[in-house]
Order: structure tokens, then sequence, then C-alpha cells
């Protein structure tokens, strides 16, 4: 371990000027390996991080939550916005990239007609929500996964705060947010049609949107999106997806391409930018032109870097077919996994699709155990974690790497297992946040 852990103790100060440490919760330490996190970068390569200690470190955790399926700095994309910004990344008139861009997002999705942009995909949601509502000048929202952190998905545990329990965000508080937004947003189980139609009917005619996350982790059975699509159509209700996490690592242009039935909005980022800021709102005109009588505005959504960095991210994705990659790359992870899994007797468990992989230990204190194994990993100069979203700058020797040390790890666990599971015994400091939400 790094004995000057300079990382953590930037973290420290951190805390005392920055409300929580980060900005993102999903970078928090406690998350990690709390007390002993590297924390912060000075350079970010491809699938290399070089932190505050100056060390280099392999990254396979989620990859800065998946926005980069290209790796970090990637030079194809990097050279572009280099171009853009000598340009002028930001003028009094609008730049042409904003029409490129939208243009050739329409092209990879010919059912959509028109583009709307952000900088994030929260806002990018929040965004798809004002345009549904004014389109259906109706209030409630149906939903089903994860959404973001704005005011109308936050809402949902007003009415029960366990609510978002099976959404991500176990335990969310509601502080902040207007208790009168009670009941305007309801959840519905995931592949659970009866749970659906149940939802759908008792406020048919008070929904401005049904929203779901296409998948996550499993696959959407055929008669639960057939119902979704039959229902919202036949009650003219817009069906968005949230394409914000899973966007374009199956397909170019995003998963519901390989679906039958398309939603009326689709909303992207994260990947579809590598790692620049960018969302994106794709959807039917009759819709989207109510973005026109609502109002939905902001300076920093025109600048330049955003565009070009998801017309060349498109580009690339186009010229590569980097969704094979990805796919490809993935299923290499999860074969490691299973395959020394059962070699040491550890029992795990695997989801996610293949450029999004997971694993978990079954275990009780399956917490302790991960927290060792991200400790251990961090020894070899590897940030891991039971996550790995897949970047195509994880080279093949990487991977073997990668899978060398794995095996050595699991060796070791396997043998604390054998002898008394105390797992608290062999780590450095306190056993990870096992929830995704502030960790004190």
């Amino acid at each position: 371990m790094n004995k000057k852990n300079l990382g953590n103790k930037l973290y420290l100060k951190a805390k005392k000027i920055i409300p929580g440490g980060v900005q993102l919760l999903s970078k928090k330490p406690e998350l990690f390996l709390p007390g002993h996190w590297p924390s912060y970068y000075i350079k970010a390569k491809g699938s290399v991080i070089i932190g505050l200690d100056k060390k280099k470190y392999y990254d396979f955790t989620n990859c800065s939550v998946g926005m980069c399926p290209l790796g970090y700095s990637n030079d194809f994309v990097n050279k572009q916005i280099i171009k853009t910004i000598k340009l002028g990344n930001i003028s009094t008139l609008n730049s042409v990239k904003e029409y490129d861009c939208a243009k050739k997002m329409i092209k990879l999705h010919p059912w959509f007609d028109m583009a709307r942009f952000t900088k994030s995909g929260g806002e990018a949601m929040s965004v798809a929500v004002r345009i549904a509502r004014s389109y259906t000048k109706k209030e409630k929202i149906l939903f089903c996964g994860y959404h973001g952190w704005h005011d109308w998905y936050i809402s949902a545990n007003i009415g029960d705060k366990k609510n978002l329990n099976s959404h991500l965000l176990p335990g969310t508080s509601t502080l902040g947010v207007p208790s009168f937004l009670k009941n305007t947003s309801i959840p519905f189980e995931f592949n659970n049609t009866k749970d659906f139609i149940k939802k759908f009917n008792k406020d048919k005619k008070k929904l401005a949107a049904v929203i779901l996350e296409p998948t996550r982790a499993n696959l959407p059975k055929n008669d639960f999106l057939k119902t979704i699509t039959s229902f919202c159509k036949k009650n003219d209700v817009p069906l968005i997806y949230d394409e914000i996490t899973v966007g374009w690592r199956v397909s170019t242009g995003g998963f519901h391409k390989k679906l039958k039935y398309k939603p009326d909005l689709a909303v992207f980022s994260k990947a579809t930018s590598n790692g620049y800021a960018l969302g994106a709102i794709l959807g039917k005109k009759k819709i989207m032109d109510k973005a026109q009588d609502s109002f939905i505005s902001s300076a920093y959504w025109t600048e330049n870097v955003g565009f070009q960095a998801a017309i060349s991210m498109m580009d690339y994705f186009i010229k590569k077919k980097v969704h094979k990659i990805l796919i490809k790359k993935g299923k290499v992870i999860k074969k490691i996994w299973s395959t020394l899994a059962k070699k040491h007797n550890i029992n795990i468990s695997i989801t996610g699709l293949d450029p999004l992989p997971t694993f978990n230990f079954n275990y009780k204190n399956k917490d302790e155990i991960m927290t060792y194994f991200t400790q251990e990993m961090l020894k070899k100069n590897f940030l891991a974690n039971g996550n790995c979203f897949i970047m195509i700058s994880h080279t093949d020797k990487m991977i073997n790497l990668y899978k060398k040390n794995f095996d050595l790890i699991f060796f070791k666990i396997n043998d604390i297992l054998k002898n008394n599971s105390n797992f608290k015994k062999y780590l450095k400091g306190k056993v990870k946040s096992a929830k995704f939400r502030n960790p004190v």
C-alpha cells in the first residue's frame, strides 16, 4: 500500500471545502477502499491512470462510470477537439457543429426526427421529462430504473422511502425535494408486466410519460416491452428510453436499436462523447416540438467541444465497430471471473451485459471480501472492484496481467474463507460503503 497516501490526504482536505469531497458520488473513495484509495489523478491515458503518488494504475473498475468506451484521452477524439478549441469554443453565433451532431445522431436513429443537447445525463433526463409534460399537459411519471438526481426522480421516495431501493438508490434521502411532488413519480418493477399494467391503469389519465432503462443488468422480456409500447401508444403517453449508461455499448447508437419496440424519445450521455460533456435527447417531432413551448435553455449547452467529441466518437464507432470490440473483451473478463472463481471454489454471481460486467461475492460478509479484493489488487497497481466497464484500451496484455493477479488474490481469498472468514483482520482500513448514496 502507498505509505504516503497522498490521494487520501488531499481527499481529507477537499472534504473541508467541497461538500462530500467530490462532485460524483460514484467517485467517493469510501465506495472502494476507505482511507487508502488513490482518489486523485494527474494523468489518464487509455486504461492507465497516474496518481498523485506518480504511480501507474490499471483501471478495471467502472472506468469513470462508463464514460470512455474508447479509453481515456483518445488520440482520435483529442485531435479533433484541439482543432475545435483553436477555432473558438463558443461565440455569440451558434456552432455549426451543433447541427452536424444532431444530423449525425438522427441518421443513426431514423425513427427520430429531432435532437436537443445538454451537458449531462441528469440534465438530459430532466429535459425529456419537461418536454413530455409539455406535450401531454399532464404531470405524473411512471418509471423503471435509475435516472439521476433531479427532483422529479428522487421525489419517488417521498411516497415511500423504499421506492428507489430496487432502482440503484437504496436509502436515498429526499431532503431538499419539495414535499408537494409526492406521488408525481411512481416506480414499477423491471420485467414485471403485471406491475406495469396495474400502475399504468391507475394513473393513465394523469401520465405525462413512461420512462425506463431498456436494460441495466438483465435483458427485457419481449412481452414486457410489447405491453409497455402498446399501452403508451394507445393512450398517447410518450415512452422514453434512458440510454445514458447502456447506450453505444452493444450497438452503434444504443441498446434500443437491437429491440423490436422503439421509444418516442431516447436519452443519451456518458459514452456518447467519450469523456467530454454532452447529453442528448432524441425524439419524434410532434413531441420534441413542445420544447419550444416550454422554457428549456442554457448557455453552456452551446459550446463546441461536446458536439465535436460526440461527432468524433460516432465516426470512430462506425469505422471501427467499437461495440463489437467491447462485447468481445467483456466476454473475456467474464470468463476470467467464472474460471478463477471455480478454480478457487469461491461463490460469486456474474451479471450485466458483456461490455458492462459485474460480479459479487455470495457471502454474508461480501462487502468485507470485496474491500479486501480491492486492497490486494491495488498492491498490484490495479484499480479493481466488482465492476469492469470495458474500454477498447483494455489491451490483451493488460487483461492477461489482470487475470494473473486476479488468480493470486482469489487464492488468498479462498485461504481466508477456509480458515476463519474474518476479512476485517486483513484490512488496512474500514470496509467499503455498501450503498450508492452519500457514504459517511
